[in-house]
């Protein structure tokens, strides 16, 4: 079957969308670090309407920082895919083309940093997961790991975010400098990731981090679209409807956010237009999301595995589930302000009726990976603060010690290789030496970094062990009919 390209656009049907502009115009304005499919089915589609909208100078230059997947899959395709947006009322499909070019930073280091050193870029963005920000326990810079080590010395071969992003300013003082927008789920995404690449820069070159701490803006974002995996029958799926093949389509919901701080001194696109909402302060936002959507996503995927679960529409199907995901929203939504403009009930029913969605397919194993990156933000920050406020954290600590029975489970009453994490070394000693509850989840708590240095630390584990106990003993519906009161 012939692939999908520029040259196979004219024949696509009638009833599949597609670029609505002349791509040979378009130049670039962005590079994204982390081209994968979430970046896919949601930065890349605001720009492809933005492209649309005759704002032809932000194409994207897409980058990877590890994997040759996608460049490999999408680059023969001229960097065109297929999103697939699955709802209750059916499905819709487009072919994006906001994406001109894609790179493989470990392949060309030296390409990557010549496309963030073109004068027409003014924006770099990133959706590499929270692993690729390599922080210590205590949340700086790990200055131990071998790739920080290798790009402070090696400055026109980097290998991680912060060398890449140093060099290229270093490069282009005397250009204008671009905005750096992260898209990770972090807490203060922008604020973290400034912190931390000032750290790096400090190391490397004090006067450097001087002019990066006056001269470039880090805005936050929040982001939020359910993407599953790409499965072989999406893309059989899609062949049959375009009559051409696509390597990597991309299939999502119809829901999708952006919530972005507005500051961009050397411009930006009119993203507004198509619905994200720019702010000044996007915290409040960001904290709804981590603590409504992501805290309940981790906590459906452990609970739906041991449970058997394969789907989220499957797991929140279970009504031991869908009653314990809304304990878990009684517990997170009074730690958010409520002086900014924030409705959870709302959100919260947007989240079920997300959640039903069966045409997703979206696997618990693929949100279940790197458990012990997302669960700080997402899980144990909730906690603390409700324990600092007297309040209840049952469903939250369930959900915690969810994810040490899941990682526990592997190899024995689940696939060894079904979900990884950063810790499975460190893991895989601690569940070798069969500890008690108590022990096993004071040395995850450690290796993880959970709650250090706060005071709810040693309640935070006692509760955890609690449910990690009945777990064990009992299986996780035994946890769930005692947490309900059963």
């Amino acid at each position: 079957m012939t692939g999908l390209s520029n040259a196979s656009l004219a024949a696509l049907p009638a009833d599949i969308g597609r670029p609505r502009y002349d791509r040979s115009v378009v130049t670039p304005g962005i590079v994204h670090l982390g081209v994968g499919a979430f970046h896919r089915a949601h930065q890349a589609v605001y720009v492809d309407d933005c492209l649309a909208a005759g704002e032809t100078g932000w194409g994207i230059v897409g980058a990877s920082l590890r994997s040759t997947d996608t460049r490999d899959a999408l680059a023969p395709q001229d960097g065109l895919y297929t999103l697939a947006v699955r709802g209750g009322e059916g499905e819709e499909l487009r072919v994006v083309g906001s994406i001109l070019s894609l790179l493989v930073a470990p392949e060309d280091p030296a390409r990557l940093l010549e496309a963030l050193c073109l004068p027409s870029v003014r924006i770099v963005t990133l959706t590499v997961t929270e692993k690729a920000y390599l922080r210590n326990a205590a949340g700086g810079l790990d200055f131990a790991h071998a790739d920080i080590v290798w790009d402070l010395a090696h400055h026109d071969r980097p290998k991680t975010v912060y060398g890449f992003l140093t060099e290229a300013i270093a490069r282009r003082q005397g250009t204008a400098p671009f905005t750096v927008l992260c898209c990770d789920n972090l807490p203060a995404n922008g604020a973290t990731l400034r912190r931390l690449l000032f750290e790096f820069t400090e190391a490397r070159d004090k006067k450097l981090a001087a002019y990066i701490e006056r001269s470039i803006a880090f805005p936050s974002s929040m982001v939020d679209r359910i993407v599953p995996a790409t499965t072989d029958a999406d893309r059989a799926h899609v062949a049959a409807a375009l009559g051409v093949a696509d390597a990597w389509p991309v299939r999502t919901e119809p829901f999708s956010q952006w919530v972005v701080e507005d500051r961009f001194p050397a411009g930006r696109p009119a993203w507004e237009r198509f619905g994200v909402t720019m702010v000044e302060d996007v915290r409040p936002f960001e904290d709804m999301k981590l603590r409504l959507l992501n805290g309940s996503h981790s906590a459906i995927a452990y609970l739906g595995l041991l449970s058997g679960h394969e789907t989220v529409a499957d797991a929140f199907g279970d009504p031991a589930i869908r009653r314990f995901v809304q304990g878990l929203w009684a517990e997170a939504i009074p730690t958010l302000p409520g002086n900014a403009g924030l409705d959870p009930e709302t959100y919260t029913g947007s989240l079920t009726a997300r959640y039903d969605n069966p045409a997703l397919q979206h696997r618990t194993a693929q949100i279940a990976n790197d458990g012990s990156q997302k669960l700080p933000q997402r899980i144990v920050a909730t906690a603390v603060e409700q324990l600092r406020r007297g309040a209840p954290v049952d469903h939250l600590t369930l959900a915690i010690a969810a994810w040490i029975a899941a990682c526990e489970a592997r190899g024995r009453t689940l696939d060894a290789g079904l979900f990884t994490d950063p810790l499975d070394a460190q893991l895989t000693m601690i569940f070798a030496g069969s500890p008690s509850a108590a022990d096993t989840v004071s040395q995850v708590f450690a290796h993880a970094g959970f709650a250090s240095q706060q005071a709810e630390r040693t309640e935070l584990q006692r509760a955890v062990a609690t449910h990690l106990e009945t777990v064990r003993a009992a299986g996780i519906s035994a946890a769930l009919s005692t947490l309900a009161g059963e």
